[in-house]
């Protein structure tokens, strides 16, 4: 036996990850994983960007796995590192990302004794993961890497979490040969296409509502070519505009938070909703009031990948375990389709045109103008990313999403995920332009990351909507408490001198006619920037004003 072809656990651990074609991975170093390191020095296949905090790596990881359909690879140290990377593991988890956390664990030893920041992960992860482990042997480092791909990335994707002792990662053995895991998926049988087919026939008012996962840019467009020859009117789920090509004659916007009143209406009127990749969580349904709760009054088709979905909180018609590239794979080429002959698609289509064109007047910069100004002046692929807080509705409204990858948003309501989002971004597309939307507090959240942005030239533009609170909770305090205000204002520093602190651009837009010139200045520039906008307090939703909501 040539004792020389033994390695390390984290040699091997690396050797799996290269097997499964991971290039990039994120996070904070610590000490308890200083094998893992010594192995990525030797291991330049793999990209390691260096973050400045667990939760921003994180969401890093899980926006490379929103972009990819591959797990995105986050390693953090034990304990604290641990404790702030599940601010991005929640992330994944209700958005249904695949992502592999890998954490440094204390020796093995030591374990069930409290040591030095011990935790046991498979109680701390355990509702917000699809699997928790831990690696003790070096030998089956391969065993459990891949299954941890296979676990990640099939059915309803979602995070998988593996603790790794530090004595294991330094422990030897010897390496084995495996294939790389692979993604499986459900695919429906005829006779459930058959019954699609029999009800989008019979439907007289159909929607459709995209949503989730598992998508592509060739099955989006697969799936945009089926609904022209169906004549089908297309709405994306919170914050998957990008499903569908907004500037398309068949879509009539999206559904979440701050819904067009039309769109709710067509929705409650339609005779068939097909639900295309959306769970159907709360913010879709409007609270489970959009679609009756559990028995819609229209006939429901729900496609979705994991099967425990379906039937969870509303019983459709047609339930279809199947992943939306299954499902579009098995439908696009049907020898007959139907075509839906209603004037409904047209009429849907004006009012979302009007819908994201009205804007209102405020005091300071109209956050609603800078994003309509984007949307007409950026190209096609741009992609966007924001987080959490009511600046995001502007965001939703009013910019036009042209194709897959071009919107990365928490449907988890995360704030912080904008910023780091957008470095997973720009890593994967560089010749992409990238723009990361923030409100005040939520880039705060994260906005270290600028930093990893300068270390790593990345060339993203940050936009910080500035209004000096938490509008989102000010505006729910104003609607519960009126005038009894606590706990919401903030403090913030001079956003565009903390970004030129960091190494970045920074510049502050005090009225919109300034916005263009620096927004192309920063542009050519080609460097990591930030551009705070002065908001006014006032400005708190697209509809109405913060006096109005307290008088309302």
């Amino acid at each position: 036996m040539d004792m020389s072809k033994l390695r390390t656990g984290g040699q091997l651990l690396l050797d799996a990850l290269v097997t499964n074609n991971a290039d990039i991975a994120f996070g904070v170093p610590g000490e308890s994983y200083l094998a893992v390191l010594d192995a990525l020095y030797e291991t330049p296949t793999l990209n390691f960007v260096v973050c400045r905090q667990e939760g921003g790596a994180a969401m890093m990881a899980e926006a490379y796995g929103k972009l990819t359909g591959r797990p995105g690879i986050c390693f953090v140290t034990r304990g604290p590192g641990a404790t702030n990377a599940s601010a991005g593991v929640h992330v994944a988890f209700q958005d249904s990302t695949p992502l592999i956390l890998f954490i440094g664990q204390v020796g093995k030893s030591m374990i069930d004794r409290e040591a030095f920041q011990e935790i046991d992960y498979r109680r701390m992860f355990g509702q917000m993961s699809k699997w928790v482990a831990q690696i003790d042997e070096p030998a089956r480092v391969p065993e459990y890497v891949n299954r941890a791909f296979f676990t990640a990335m099939s059915g309803r994707p979602g995070p998988v979490i593996l603790a790794l002792p530090e004595d294991m990662l330094t422990e030897k053995a010897f390496p084995t040969k495996f294939q790389p895991a692979q993604k499986v998926q459900a695919y429906p049988n005829i006779t459930d296409i058959r019954k699609f087919f029999a009800l989008l026939k019979n439907a007289k008012k159909p929607i459709v509502i995209l949503g989730g996962n598992n998508w592509s840019d060739k099955i989006c467009r697969d799936f945009q070519r089926f609904a022209e020859k169906a004549n089908l009117p297309v709405a994306c789920a919170f914050r998957y505009q990008h499903l569908f090509d907004n500037k398309h004659n068949l879509y009539v916007g999206d559904v979440g938070i701050g819904i067009n009143p039309n769109l709710a209406k067509t929705i409650r009127e339609s005779d068939l909703i097909v639900a295309l990749g959306a769970r159907l969580g709360e913010i879709t349904t409007g609270g489970y009031s959009l679609i009756s709760c559990p028995i819609p009054k229209q006939e429901l088709v729900h496609i979705y990948p994991g099967a425990e979905e379906l039937g969870k909180v509303y019983q459709p018609t047609l339930a279809i375990n199947a992943s939306p590239t299954a499902f579009v794979s098995s439908v696009k080429n049907f020898k007959t389709i139907p075509v839906i002959k209603s004037k409904n698609v047209a009429q849907a289509r004006n009012q979302y045109l009007n819908w994201s064109s009205k804007l209102k007047q405020s005091s300071g910069v109209n956050l609603g103008k800078i994003v309509i100004w984007l949307s007409e002046n950026t190209p096609p692929n741009t992609i966007i990313t924001n987080g959490a807080g009511n600046y995001s509705a502007w965001v939703h409204r009013y910019y036009k999403y042209r194709g897959f990858g071009t919107g990365l948003a928490p449907t988890s309501g995360s704030m912080g995920y904008g910023t780091p989002a957008a470095l997973s971004a720009k890593l994967l597309f560089p010749k992409r332009l990238v723009i990361a939307f923030a409100g005040d507090g939520c880039f705060l959240m994260t906005g270290q990351e600028l930093a990893t942005a300068v270390h790593h030239k990345l060339p993203i533009i940050i936009i910080v909507a500035n209004n000096g609170m938490y509008g989102t909770i000010r505006m729910h305090q104003e609607r519960q408490y009126p005038n009894r205000v606590f706990g919401t204002n903030i403090i913030n520093p001079d956003f565009a001198a903390l970004a030129r602190a960091y190494g970045a651009v920074g510049e502050t837009v005090e009225k919109d006619e300034e916005f263009p010139d620096i927004f192309e200045n920063i542009r050519k520039a080609q460097s990591p920037a930030l551009i705070e906008l002065k908001t006014s307090p006032e400005a708190i939703t697209p509809n109405k004003t913060l006096t109005e909501i307290i008088n309302s």
